[in-house]
């Protein structure tokens, strides 16, 4: 009885940690791991430095959202299973549900006033997504071989529209990579993590990782809420990098079908940089939005079909990455995916976010207010979407 307790407790204080974590983390992906650092390394040590440096690599090397993998990751080291359910809740909950709202209500704003507000935030998706693709050129094509890995990820995108292209430029990535960025690297001897997950869950995850997301596109058709499901599962099954990166995939999935238009999309990709909290839950705000589906129902199943491969491969890997991790063909393809990662989202800034977003010389003026404001001023993400939203407002009174 004690321990069940004691169970309960460490449960009830994942869910009151992430919640305000997801309350309060603005800024995106990288400024969420910054959170979790100082949060459960240096303030509840729950985790070492060196596990939590191996725990961030191992979710970097995953497709889907990597910070709430790591949240994830967290809440089951602490308290298993219902912990990490506990974590995931409690950190996407906040934002989730200002996004549902948002997509509610979006229907009832007209007038010049939400116009132009409503423009203003699709011209700040141009500044979030330039400083995104600035920032992680930086990190991920130091060099001249991993900066053509990126343009050969451009080029692919391009010539191979929708999910396809963006599959086949991390595929190749990865390919060049494990071919031409093998440079020395260390093993790691950090020590190894355990979080009681047995090699036979690991398995039994990957395989439903792997049935879903051949099983789905074959139901798919058959109803609504099933091609939903399929379109928004493969986008978390896809996606390299997380964050910022979901957005051509979700773009391909529910523009280029005609579920929501590019204005409502590009809307609610710059309202969802004005919260905090994981950018995944911009598929709340895009579920919501789906015809023939009741908005709370459709923003559930969005929800949960994104994150659910991200955290299934999580699970499947956790048993098999202390040895993996040791090798240097796995560094080197990690090397070229994230090269190609930078090269899809710089497709992406410019089809579809700059292309509906700046038709003229006063939004590239405010576009590049924005960029600045977040590269040189340094200012969090939320302040600079509030900031470009009232600088729309003010362009439509021009």
């Amino acid at each position: 009885m004690t321990q069940q307790m004691a169970a309960r407790a460490h449960i009830g204080e994942v869910f009151r940690v992430f919640l305000l974590l997801g309350l309060t983390s603005f800024g995106g992906p990288v400024a969420h791991l910054g959170y979790f650092r100082t949060e459960f390394v240096e303030r509840r040590r729950w985790l070492s430095e060196t596990a939590y440096a191996d725990l961030v690599a191992l979710c970097q090397f995953l497709p889907g959202p990597a910070s709430s993998q790591v949240g994830f990751a967290i809440g089951l080291l602490r308290a298993g299973p219902w912990g990490a359910g506990a974590a995931w809740l409690a950190f996407t909950l906040p934002s989730a549900l200002v996004l549902l709202l948002f997509a509610l209500g979006a229907a009832l704003l007209d007038g010049p006033l939400a116009s132009g507000i409503i423009h203003g935030l699709k011209v700040a998706a141009v500044a979030i997504v330039a400083h995104a693709v600035w920032g992680m050129a930086r990190n991920l094509c130091p060099d001249k071989t991993r900066a053509g890995i990126a343009l050969l990820a451009v080029l692919t995108v391009v010539g191979v529209s929708g999910p396809l292209g963006q599959v086949s430029a991390i595929v190749l990535g990865g390919l060049v990579g494990l071919v031409m960025c093998r440079e020395a690297a260390a093993a790691s001897q950090n020590a190894a993590l355990h979080f009681g997950v047995s090699r036979f869950v690991g398995v039994i995850a990957l395989g439903l990782f792997a049935g879903l997301l051949i099983i789905l596109p074959l139901l798919a058709g058959s109803a609504i809420w099933l091609d939903l499901i399929d379109a928004f599962y493969r986008s978390g099954a896809l996606v390299f990098g997380g964050g910022h990166v979901v957005l051509p995939l979700l773009e391909a999935e529910v523009v280029q079908s005609g579920w929501v238009t590019p204005d409502a999309f590009l809307t609610g990709y710059g309202a969802a940089q004005a919260i905090p909290g994981p950018l995944f839950t911009f598929a709340a705000y895009l579920g919501a939005l789906v015809p023939g589906i009741n908005g709370l129902a459709g923003a559930l199943l969005a929800l949960l079909a994104i994150f659910v491969p991200g955290f299934l491969l999580l699970v499947g890997v956790l048993p098999f990455w202390n040895r993996f991790r040791q090798w240097d063909s796995a560094q080197a393809l990690m090397r070229g995916a994230n090269a190609a990662v930078v090269g899809i989202l710089g497709a992406a800034l410019y089809q579809p976010v700059w292309t509906s977003a700046v038709i003229g010389p006063y939004e590239f003026a405010l576009a590049l207010t924005g960029f600045l404001l977040l590269t040189v001023w340094k200012l969090p993400a939320w302040a600079v979407v509030v900031m470009v939203a009232f600088g729309g407002l003010f362009i439509s009174t021009l």
